[in-house]
């Protein structure tokens, strides 16, 4: 047998701090040979992510040291290597692809610049000898029309696209290894598909190594040799994909893989009371131009949708991103200037002033994708929770407002003395349940669900669910829950709304827009979630 082309033996890794050292890596030992694809999978802060910055030196030290280890790649030494031999390494012989491109490239810099920079460091290219070389890297990634891309910045291109763009820079140098840190987590199903064909194509092609961080067990089965399974910085099972996944030994890898939103939703009968409701619900926004700036057309992100959902009920709302999910709950909670009719209650809600509605709107809540950009950092978890019921007055005094406070945290099964703690010291998960709990403490009826679960690891999705639905349940809670995760939907909803462009594509029973589709998109939507075919063979949306 060759040599693995990366060696981790007894990699320690410790971060100072004034409480003393924390061990984030013990002892890990990873081969990685040519052209294998091995798998770093656990919950946040098991250490994959760590590991892999470590092969690259791209820890911050000196708060970042190894008390024991050595790092081999291709026969040399890269353990405390000088930085001059790292620069060679980094980008030229081993690429790294980032989870959240939007962060990882310069918003000042152009796609043609930032594929460029490579190029020019470890080629010694000039910018106008570099440019045919980038039109080839963004054509290979499959960015359309490349040429007219190589101007715009970051922001003008989607999530799928951005990605595409980190995808040609890590390959501009043809490396001999490629670290790919959660490179699918934020893109939606068929666009995560694409991404996953595409780099199983281009490492084919160039015959690389990769080391794939995922917590997304899916996504190893479909890509990975070889499945390294971490907990709390250490290696607790490792061996071929099938062998893991078929017959995991230990209790951790076995808990990891029972984590997956279970069940079926019973439909609620048509006899339930209808809570929400939208007719030919529009928004458009208007494309200006010209001198004195005409409107020459609009961008219609919702166009003409009637919707409806009833008490206990939760309707599934799924698309690609720009297909206006998310515009079409901030619509219904008038959060969003549209057209057309809103009924809450029976109530059209546009004929309401601002103030004959602010009483209703504790009646009718919203959680969000990130609860770390939607808590407050300055407030207490009890100030958060809490703030509501001030708004809205309920509560005779501050006494009776505090156990409103504790009893939604109970609710979400969170200690109630988390209440004088603040958000940056609690869990992706917990941060959740405090945003659920401040929606959950002014007893709506109707809640928008805005992606609540796609940030989080697998088993904490699968617990956020499960709460979820023992909460509709108790409160008999109308959800329209937006996602991208076709497999959460489906363990959610009693009905589907599938949208592109604006438009309902299909609608209907969760089990039969499941079982049998009928749209060409959303049997593209369903091969990208649930068929492994989807990424060997293509058949995903474009």
């Amino acid at each position: 047998m060759t040599d693995p082309l990366l060696q981790l033996t007894d990699l320690s890794v410790n971060f100072r701090g004034a409480g003393g050292d924390v061990e984030a890596v013990k002892r890990v030992s990873v081969d990685v040979s040519k052209g294998e694809t091995v798998a770093l999978v656990g919950e946040s802060g098991s250490g994959k992510s760590v590991t892999a910055l470590s092969v690259l030196q791209l820890l911050p030290y000196p708060a970042a040291y190894h008390p024991s280890g050595s790092i081999r790649f291709d026969g040399q030494e890269l353990m405390g290597a000088p930085e001059r031999q790292m620069q060679d390494v980094r980008g030229n012989k081993i690429a790294m692809i980032f989870q959240e491109p939007m962060t990882s490239l310069n918003p000042l810099h152009t796609v043609e610049k930032q594929v460029r920079e490579t190029l020019v460091i470890h080629k010694g290219m000039t910018a106008a000898s570099a440019r045919p070389r980038v039109l080839e890297l963004l054509d290979m990634v499959g960015i359309r029309e490349p040429e007219k891309r190589l101007g715009s910045f970051p922001h003008e291109l989607s999530g799928g696209q951005r990605q595409r763009v980190m995808i040609a820079m890590a390959l501009a140098n043809e490396p001999d290894m490629l670290i790919a840190d959660e490179p699918t987590t934020a893109l939606d199903v068929t666009i995560q598909a694409q991404i996953l064909k595409l780099l199983k194509d281009l490492q084919a092609r160039f015959g690389m190594a990769m080391l794939f961080i995922t917590h997304d067990l899916g996504i190893v089965r479909r890509t990975a040799d070889r499945v390294c399974v971490m907990q709390n910085g250490t290696i607790v099972e490792e061996g071929g994909v099938a062998d893991v996944f078929e017959n995991p030994r230990h209790a951790y890898t076995q808990r990891l893989l029972a984590a997956q939103p279970k069940g079926r939703k019973q439909p609620v009968p048509d006899s339930a009371p209808v809570v929400m409701a939208g007719d030919d619900v529009k928004v458009w926004f208007p494309i200006k131009a010209g001198v004195f700036r005409r409107t020459v057309d609009h961008i219609k992100a919702v166009d003409g949708i009637d919707v409806t959902v009833r008490e206990g009920q939760t309707l599934g709302v799924v698309g690609e991103s720009g297909s206006g999910k998310t515009t079409l709950g901030m619509a219904l909670l008038r959060l969003q200037q549209s057209e057309g009719a809103i009924r809450f209650d029976g109530r059209n809600l546009r004929e309401l002033s601002n103030k004959d509605l602010r009483p209703m709107r504790r009646e009718m809540q919203v959680v969000f994708q990130d609860p770390y950009g939607s808590l407050s950092p300055r407030m207490s978890v009890g100030e958060i929770v809490g703030e509501g019921l001030k708004v809205h007055g309920l509560g005779s005094n501050g006494a009776e407002r505090e156990a409103l406070v504790v009893e939604a945290l109970k609710e979400v099964n969170l200690d109630p003395d988390a209440r004088h703690r603040y958000p940056h010291e609690f869990s992706g998960g917990q941060r959740q349940r405090i945003a659920i709990a401040r929606a959950l403490v002014l007893k709506p009826r109707f809640i928008v669900l805005d992606e609540p679960t796609s940030a989080l690891d697998m088993s904490v999705q699968a617990q956020i669910v499960d709460l979820l639905k023992d909460l509709q349940e108790k409160h008999r809670l109308a959800y329209m829950f937006i996602s991208h995760d076709l497999k959460v939907v489906r363990a959610m909803s009693d009905t589907v709304l599938v949208m592109r462009n604006g438009k309902v594509i299909e609608h209907g029973l969760a089990d039969d827009v499941f079982d049998s589709p009928k749209d060409d998109y959303t049997k593209a939507l369903m091969a990208a979630a649930f068929r492994m075919e989807a990424v060997e063979s293509g058949v995903v949306a474009t």
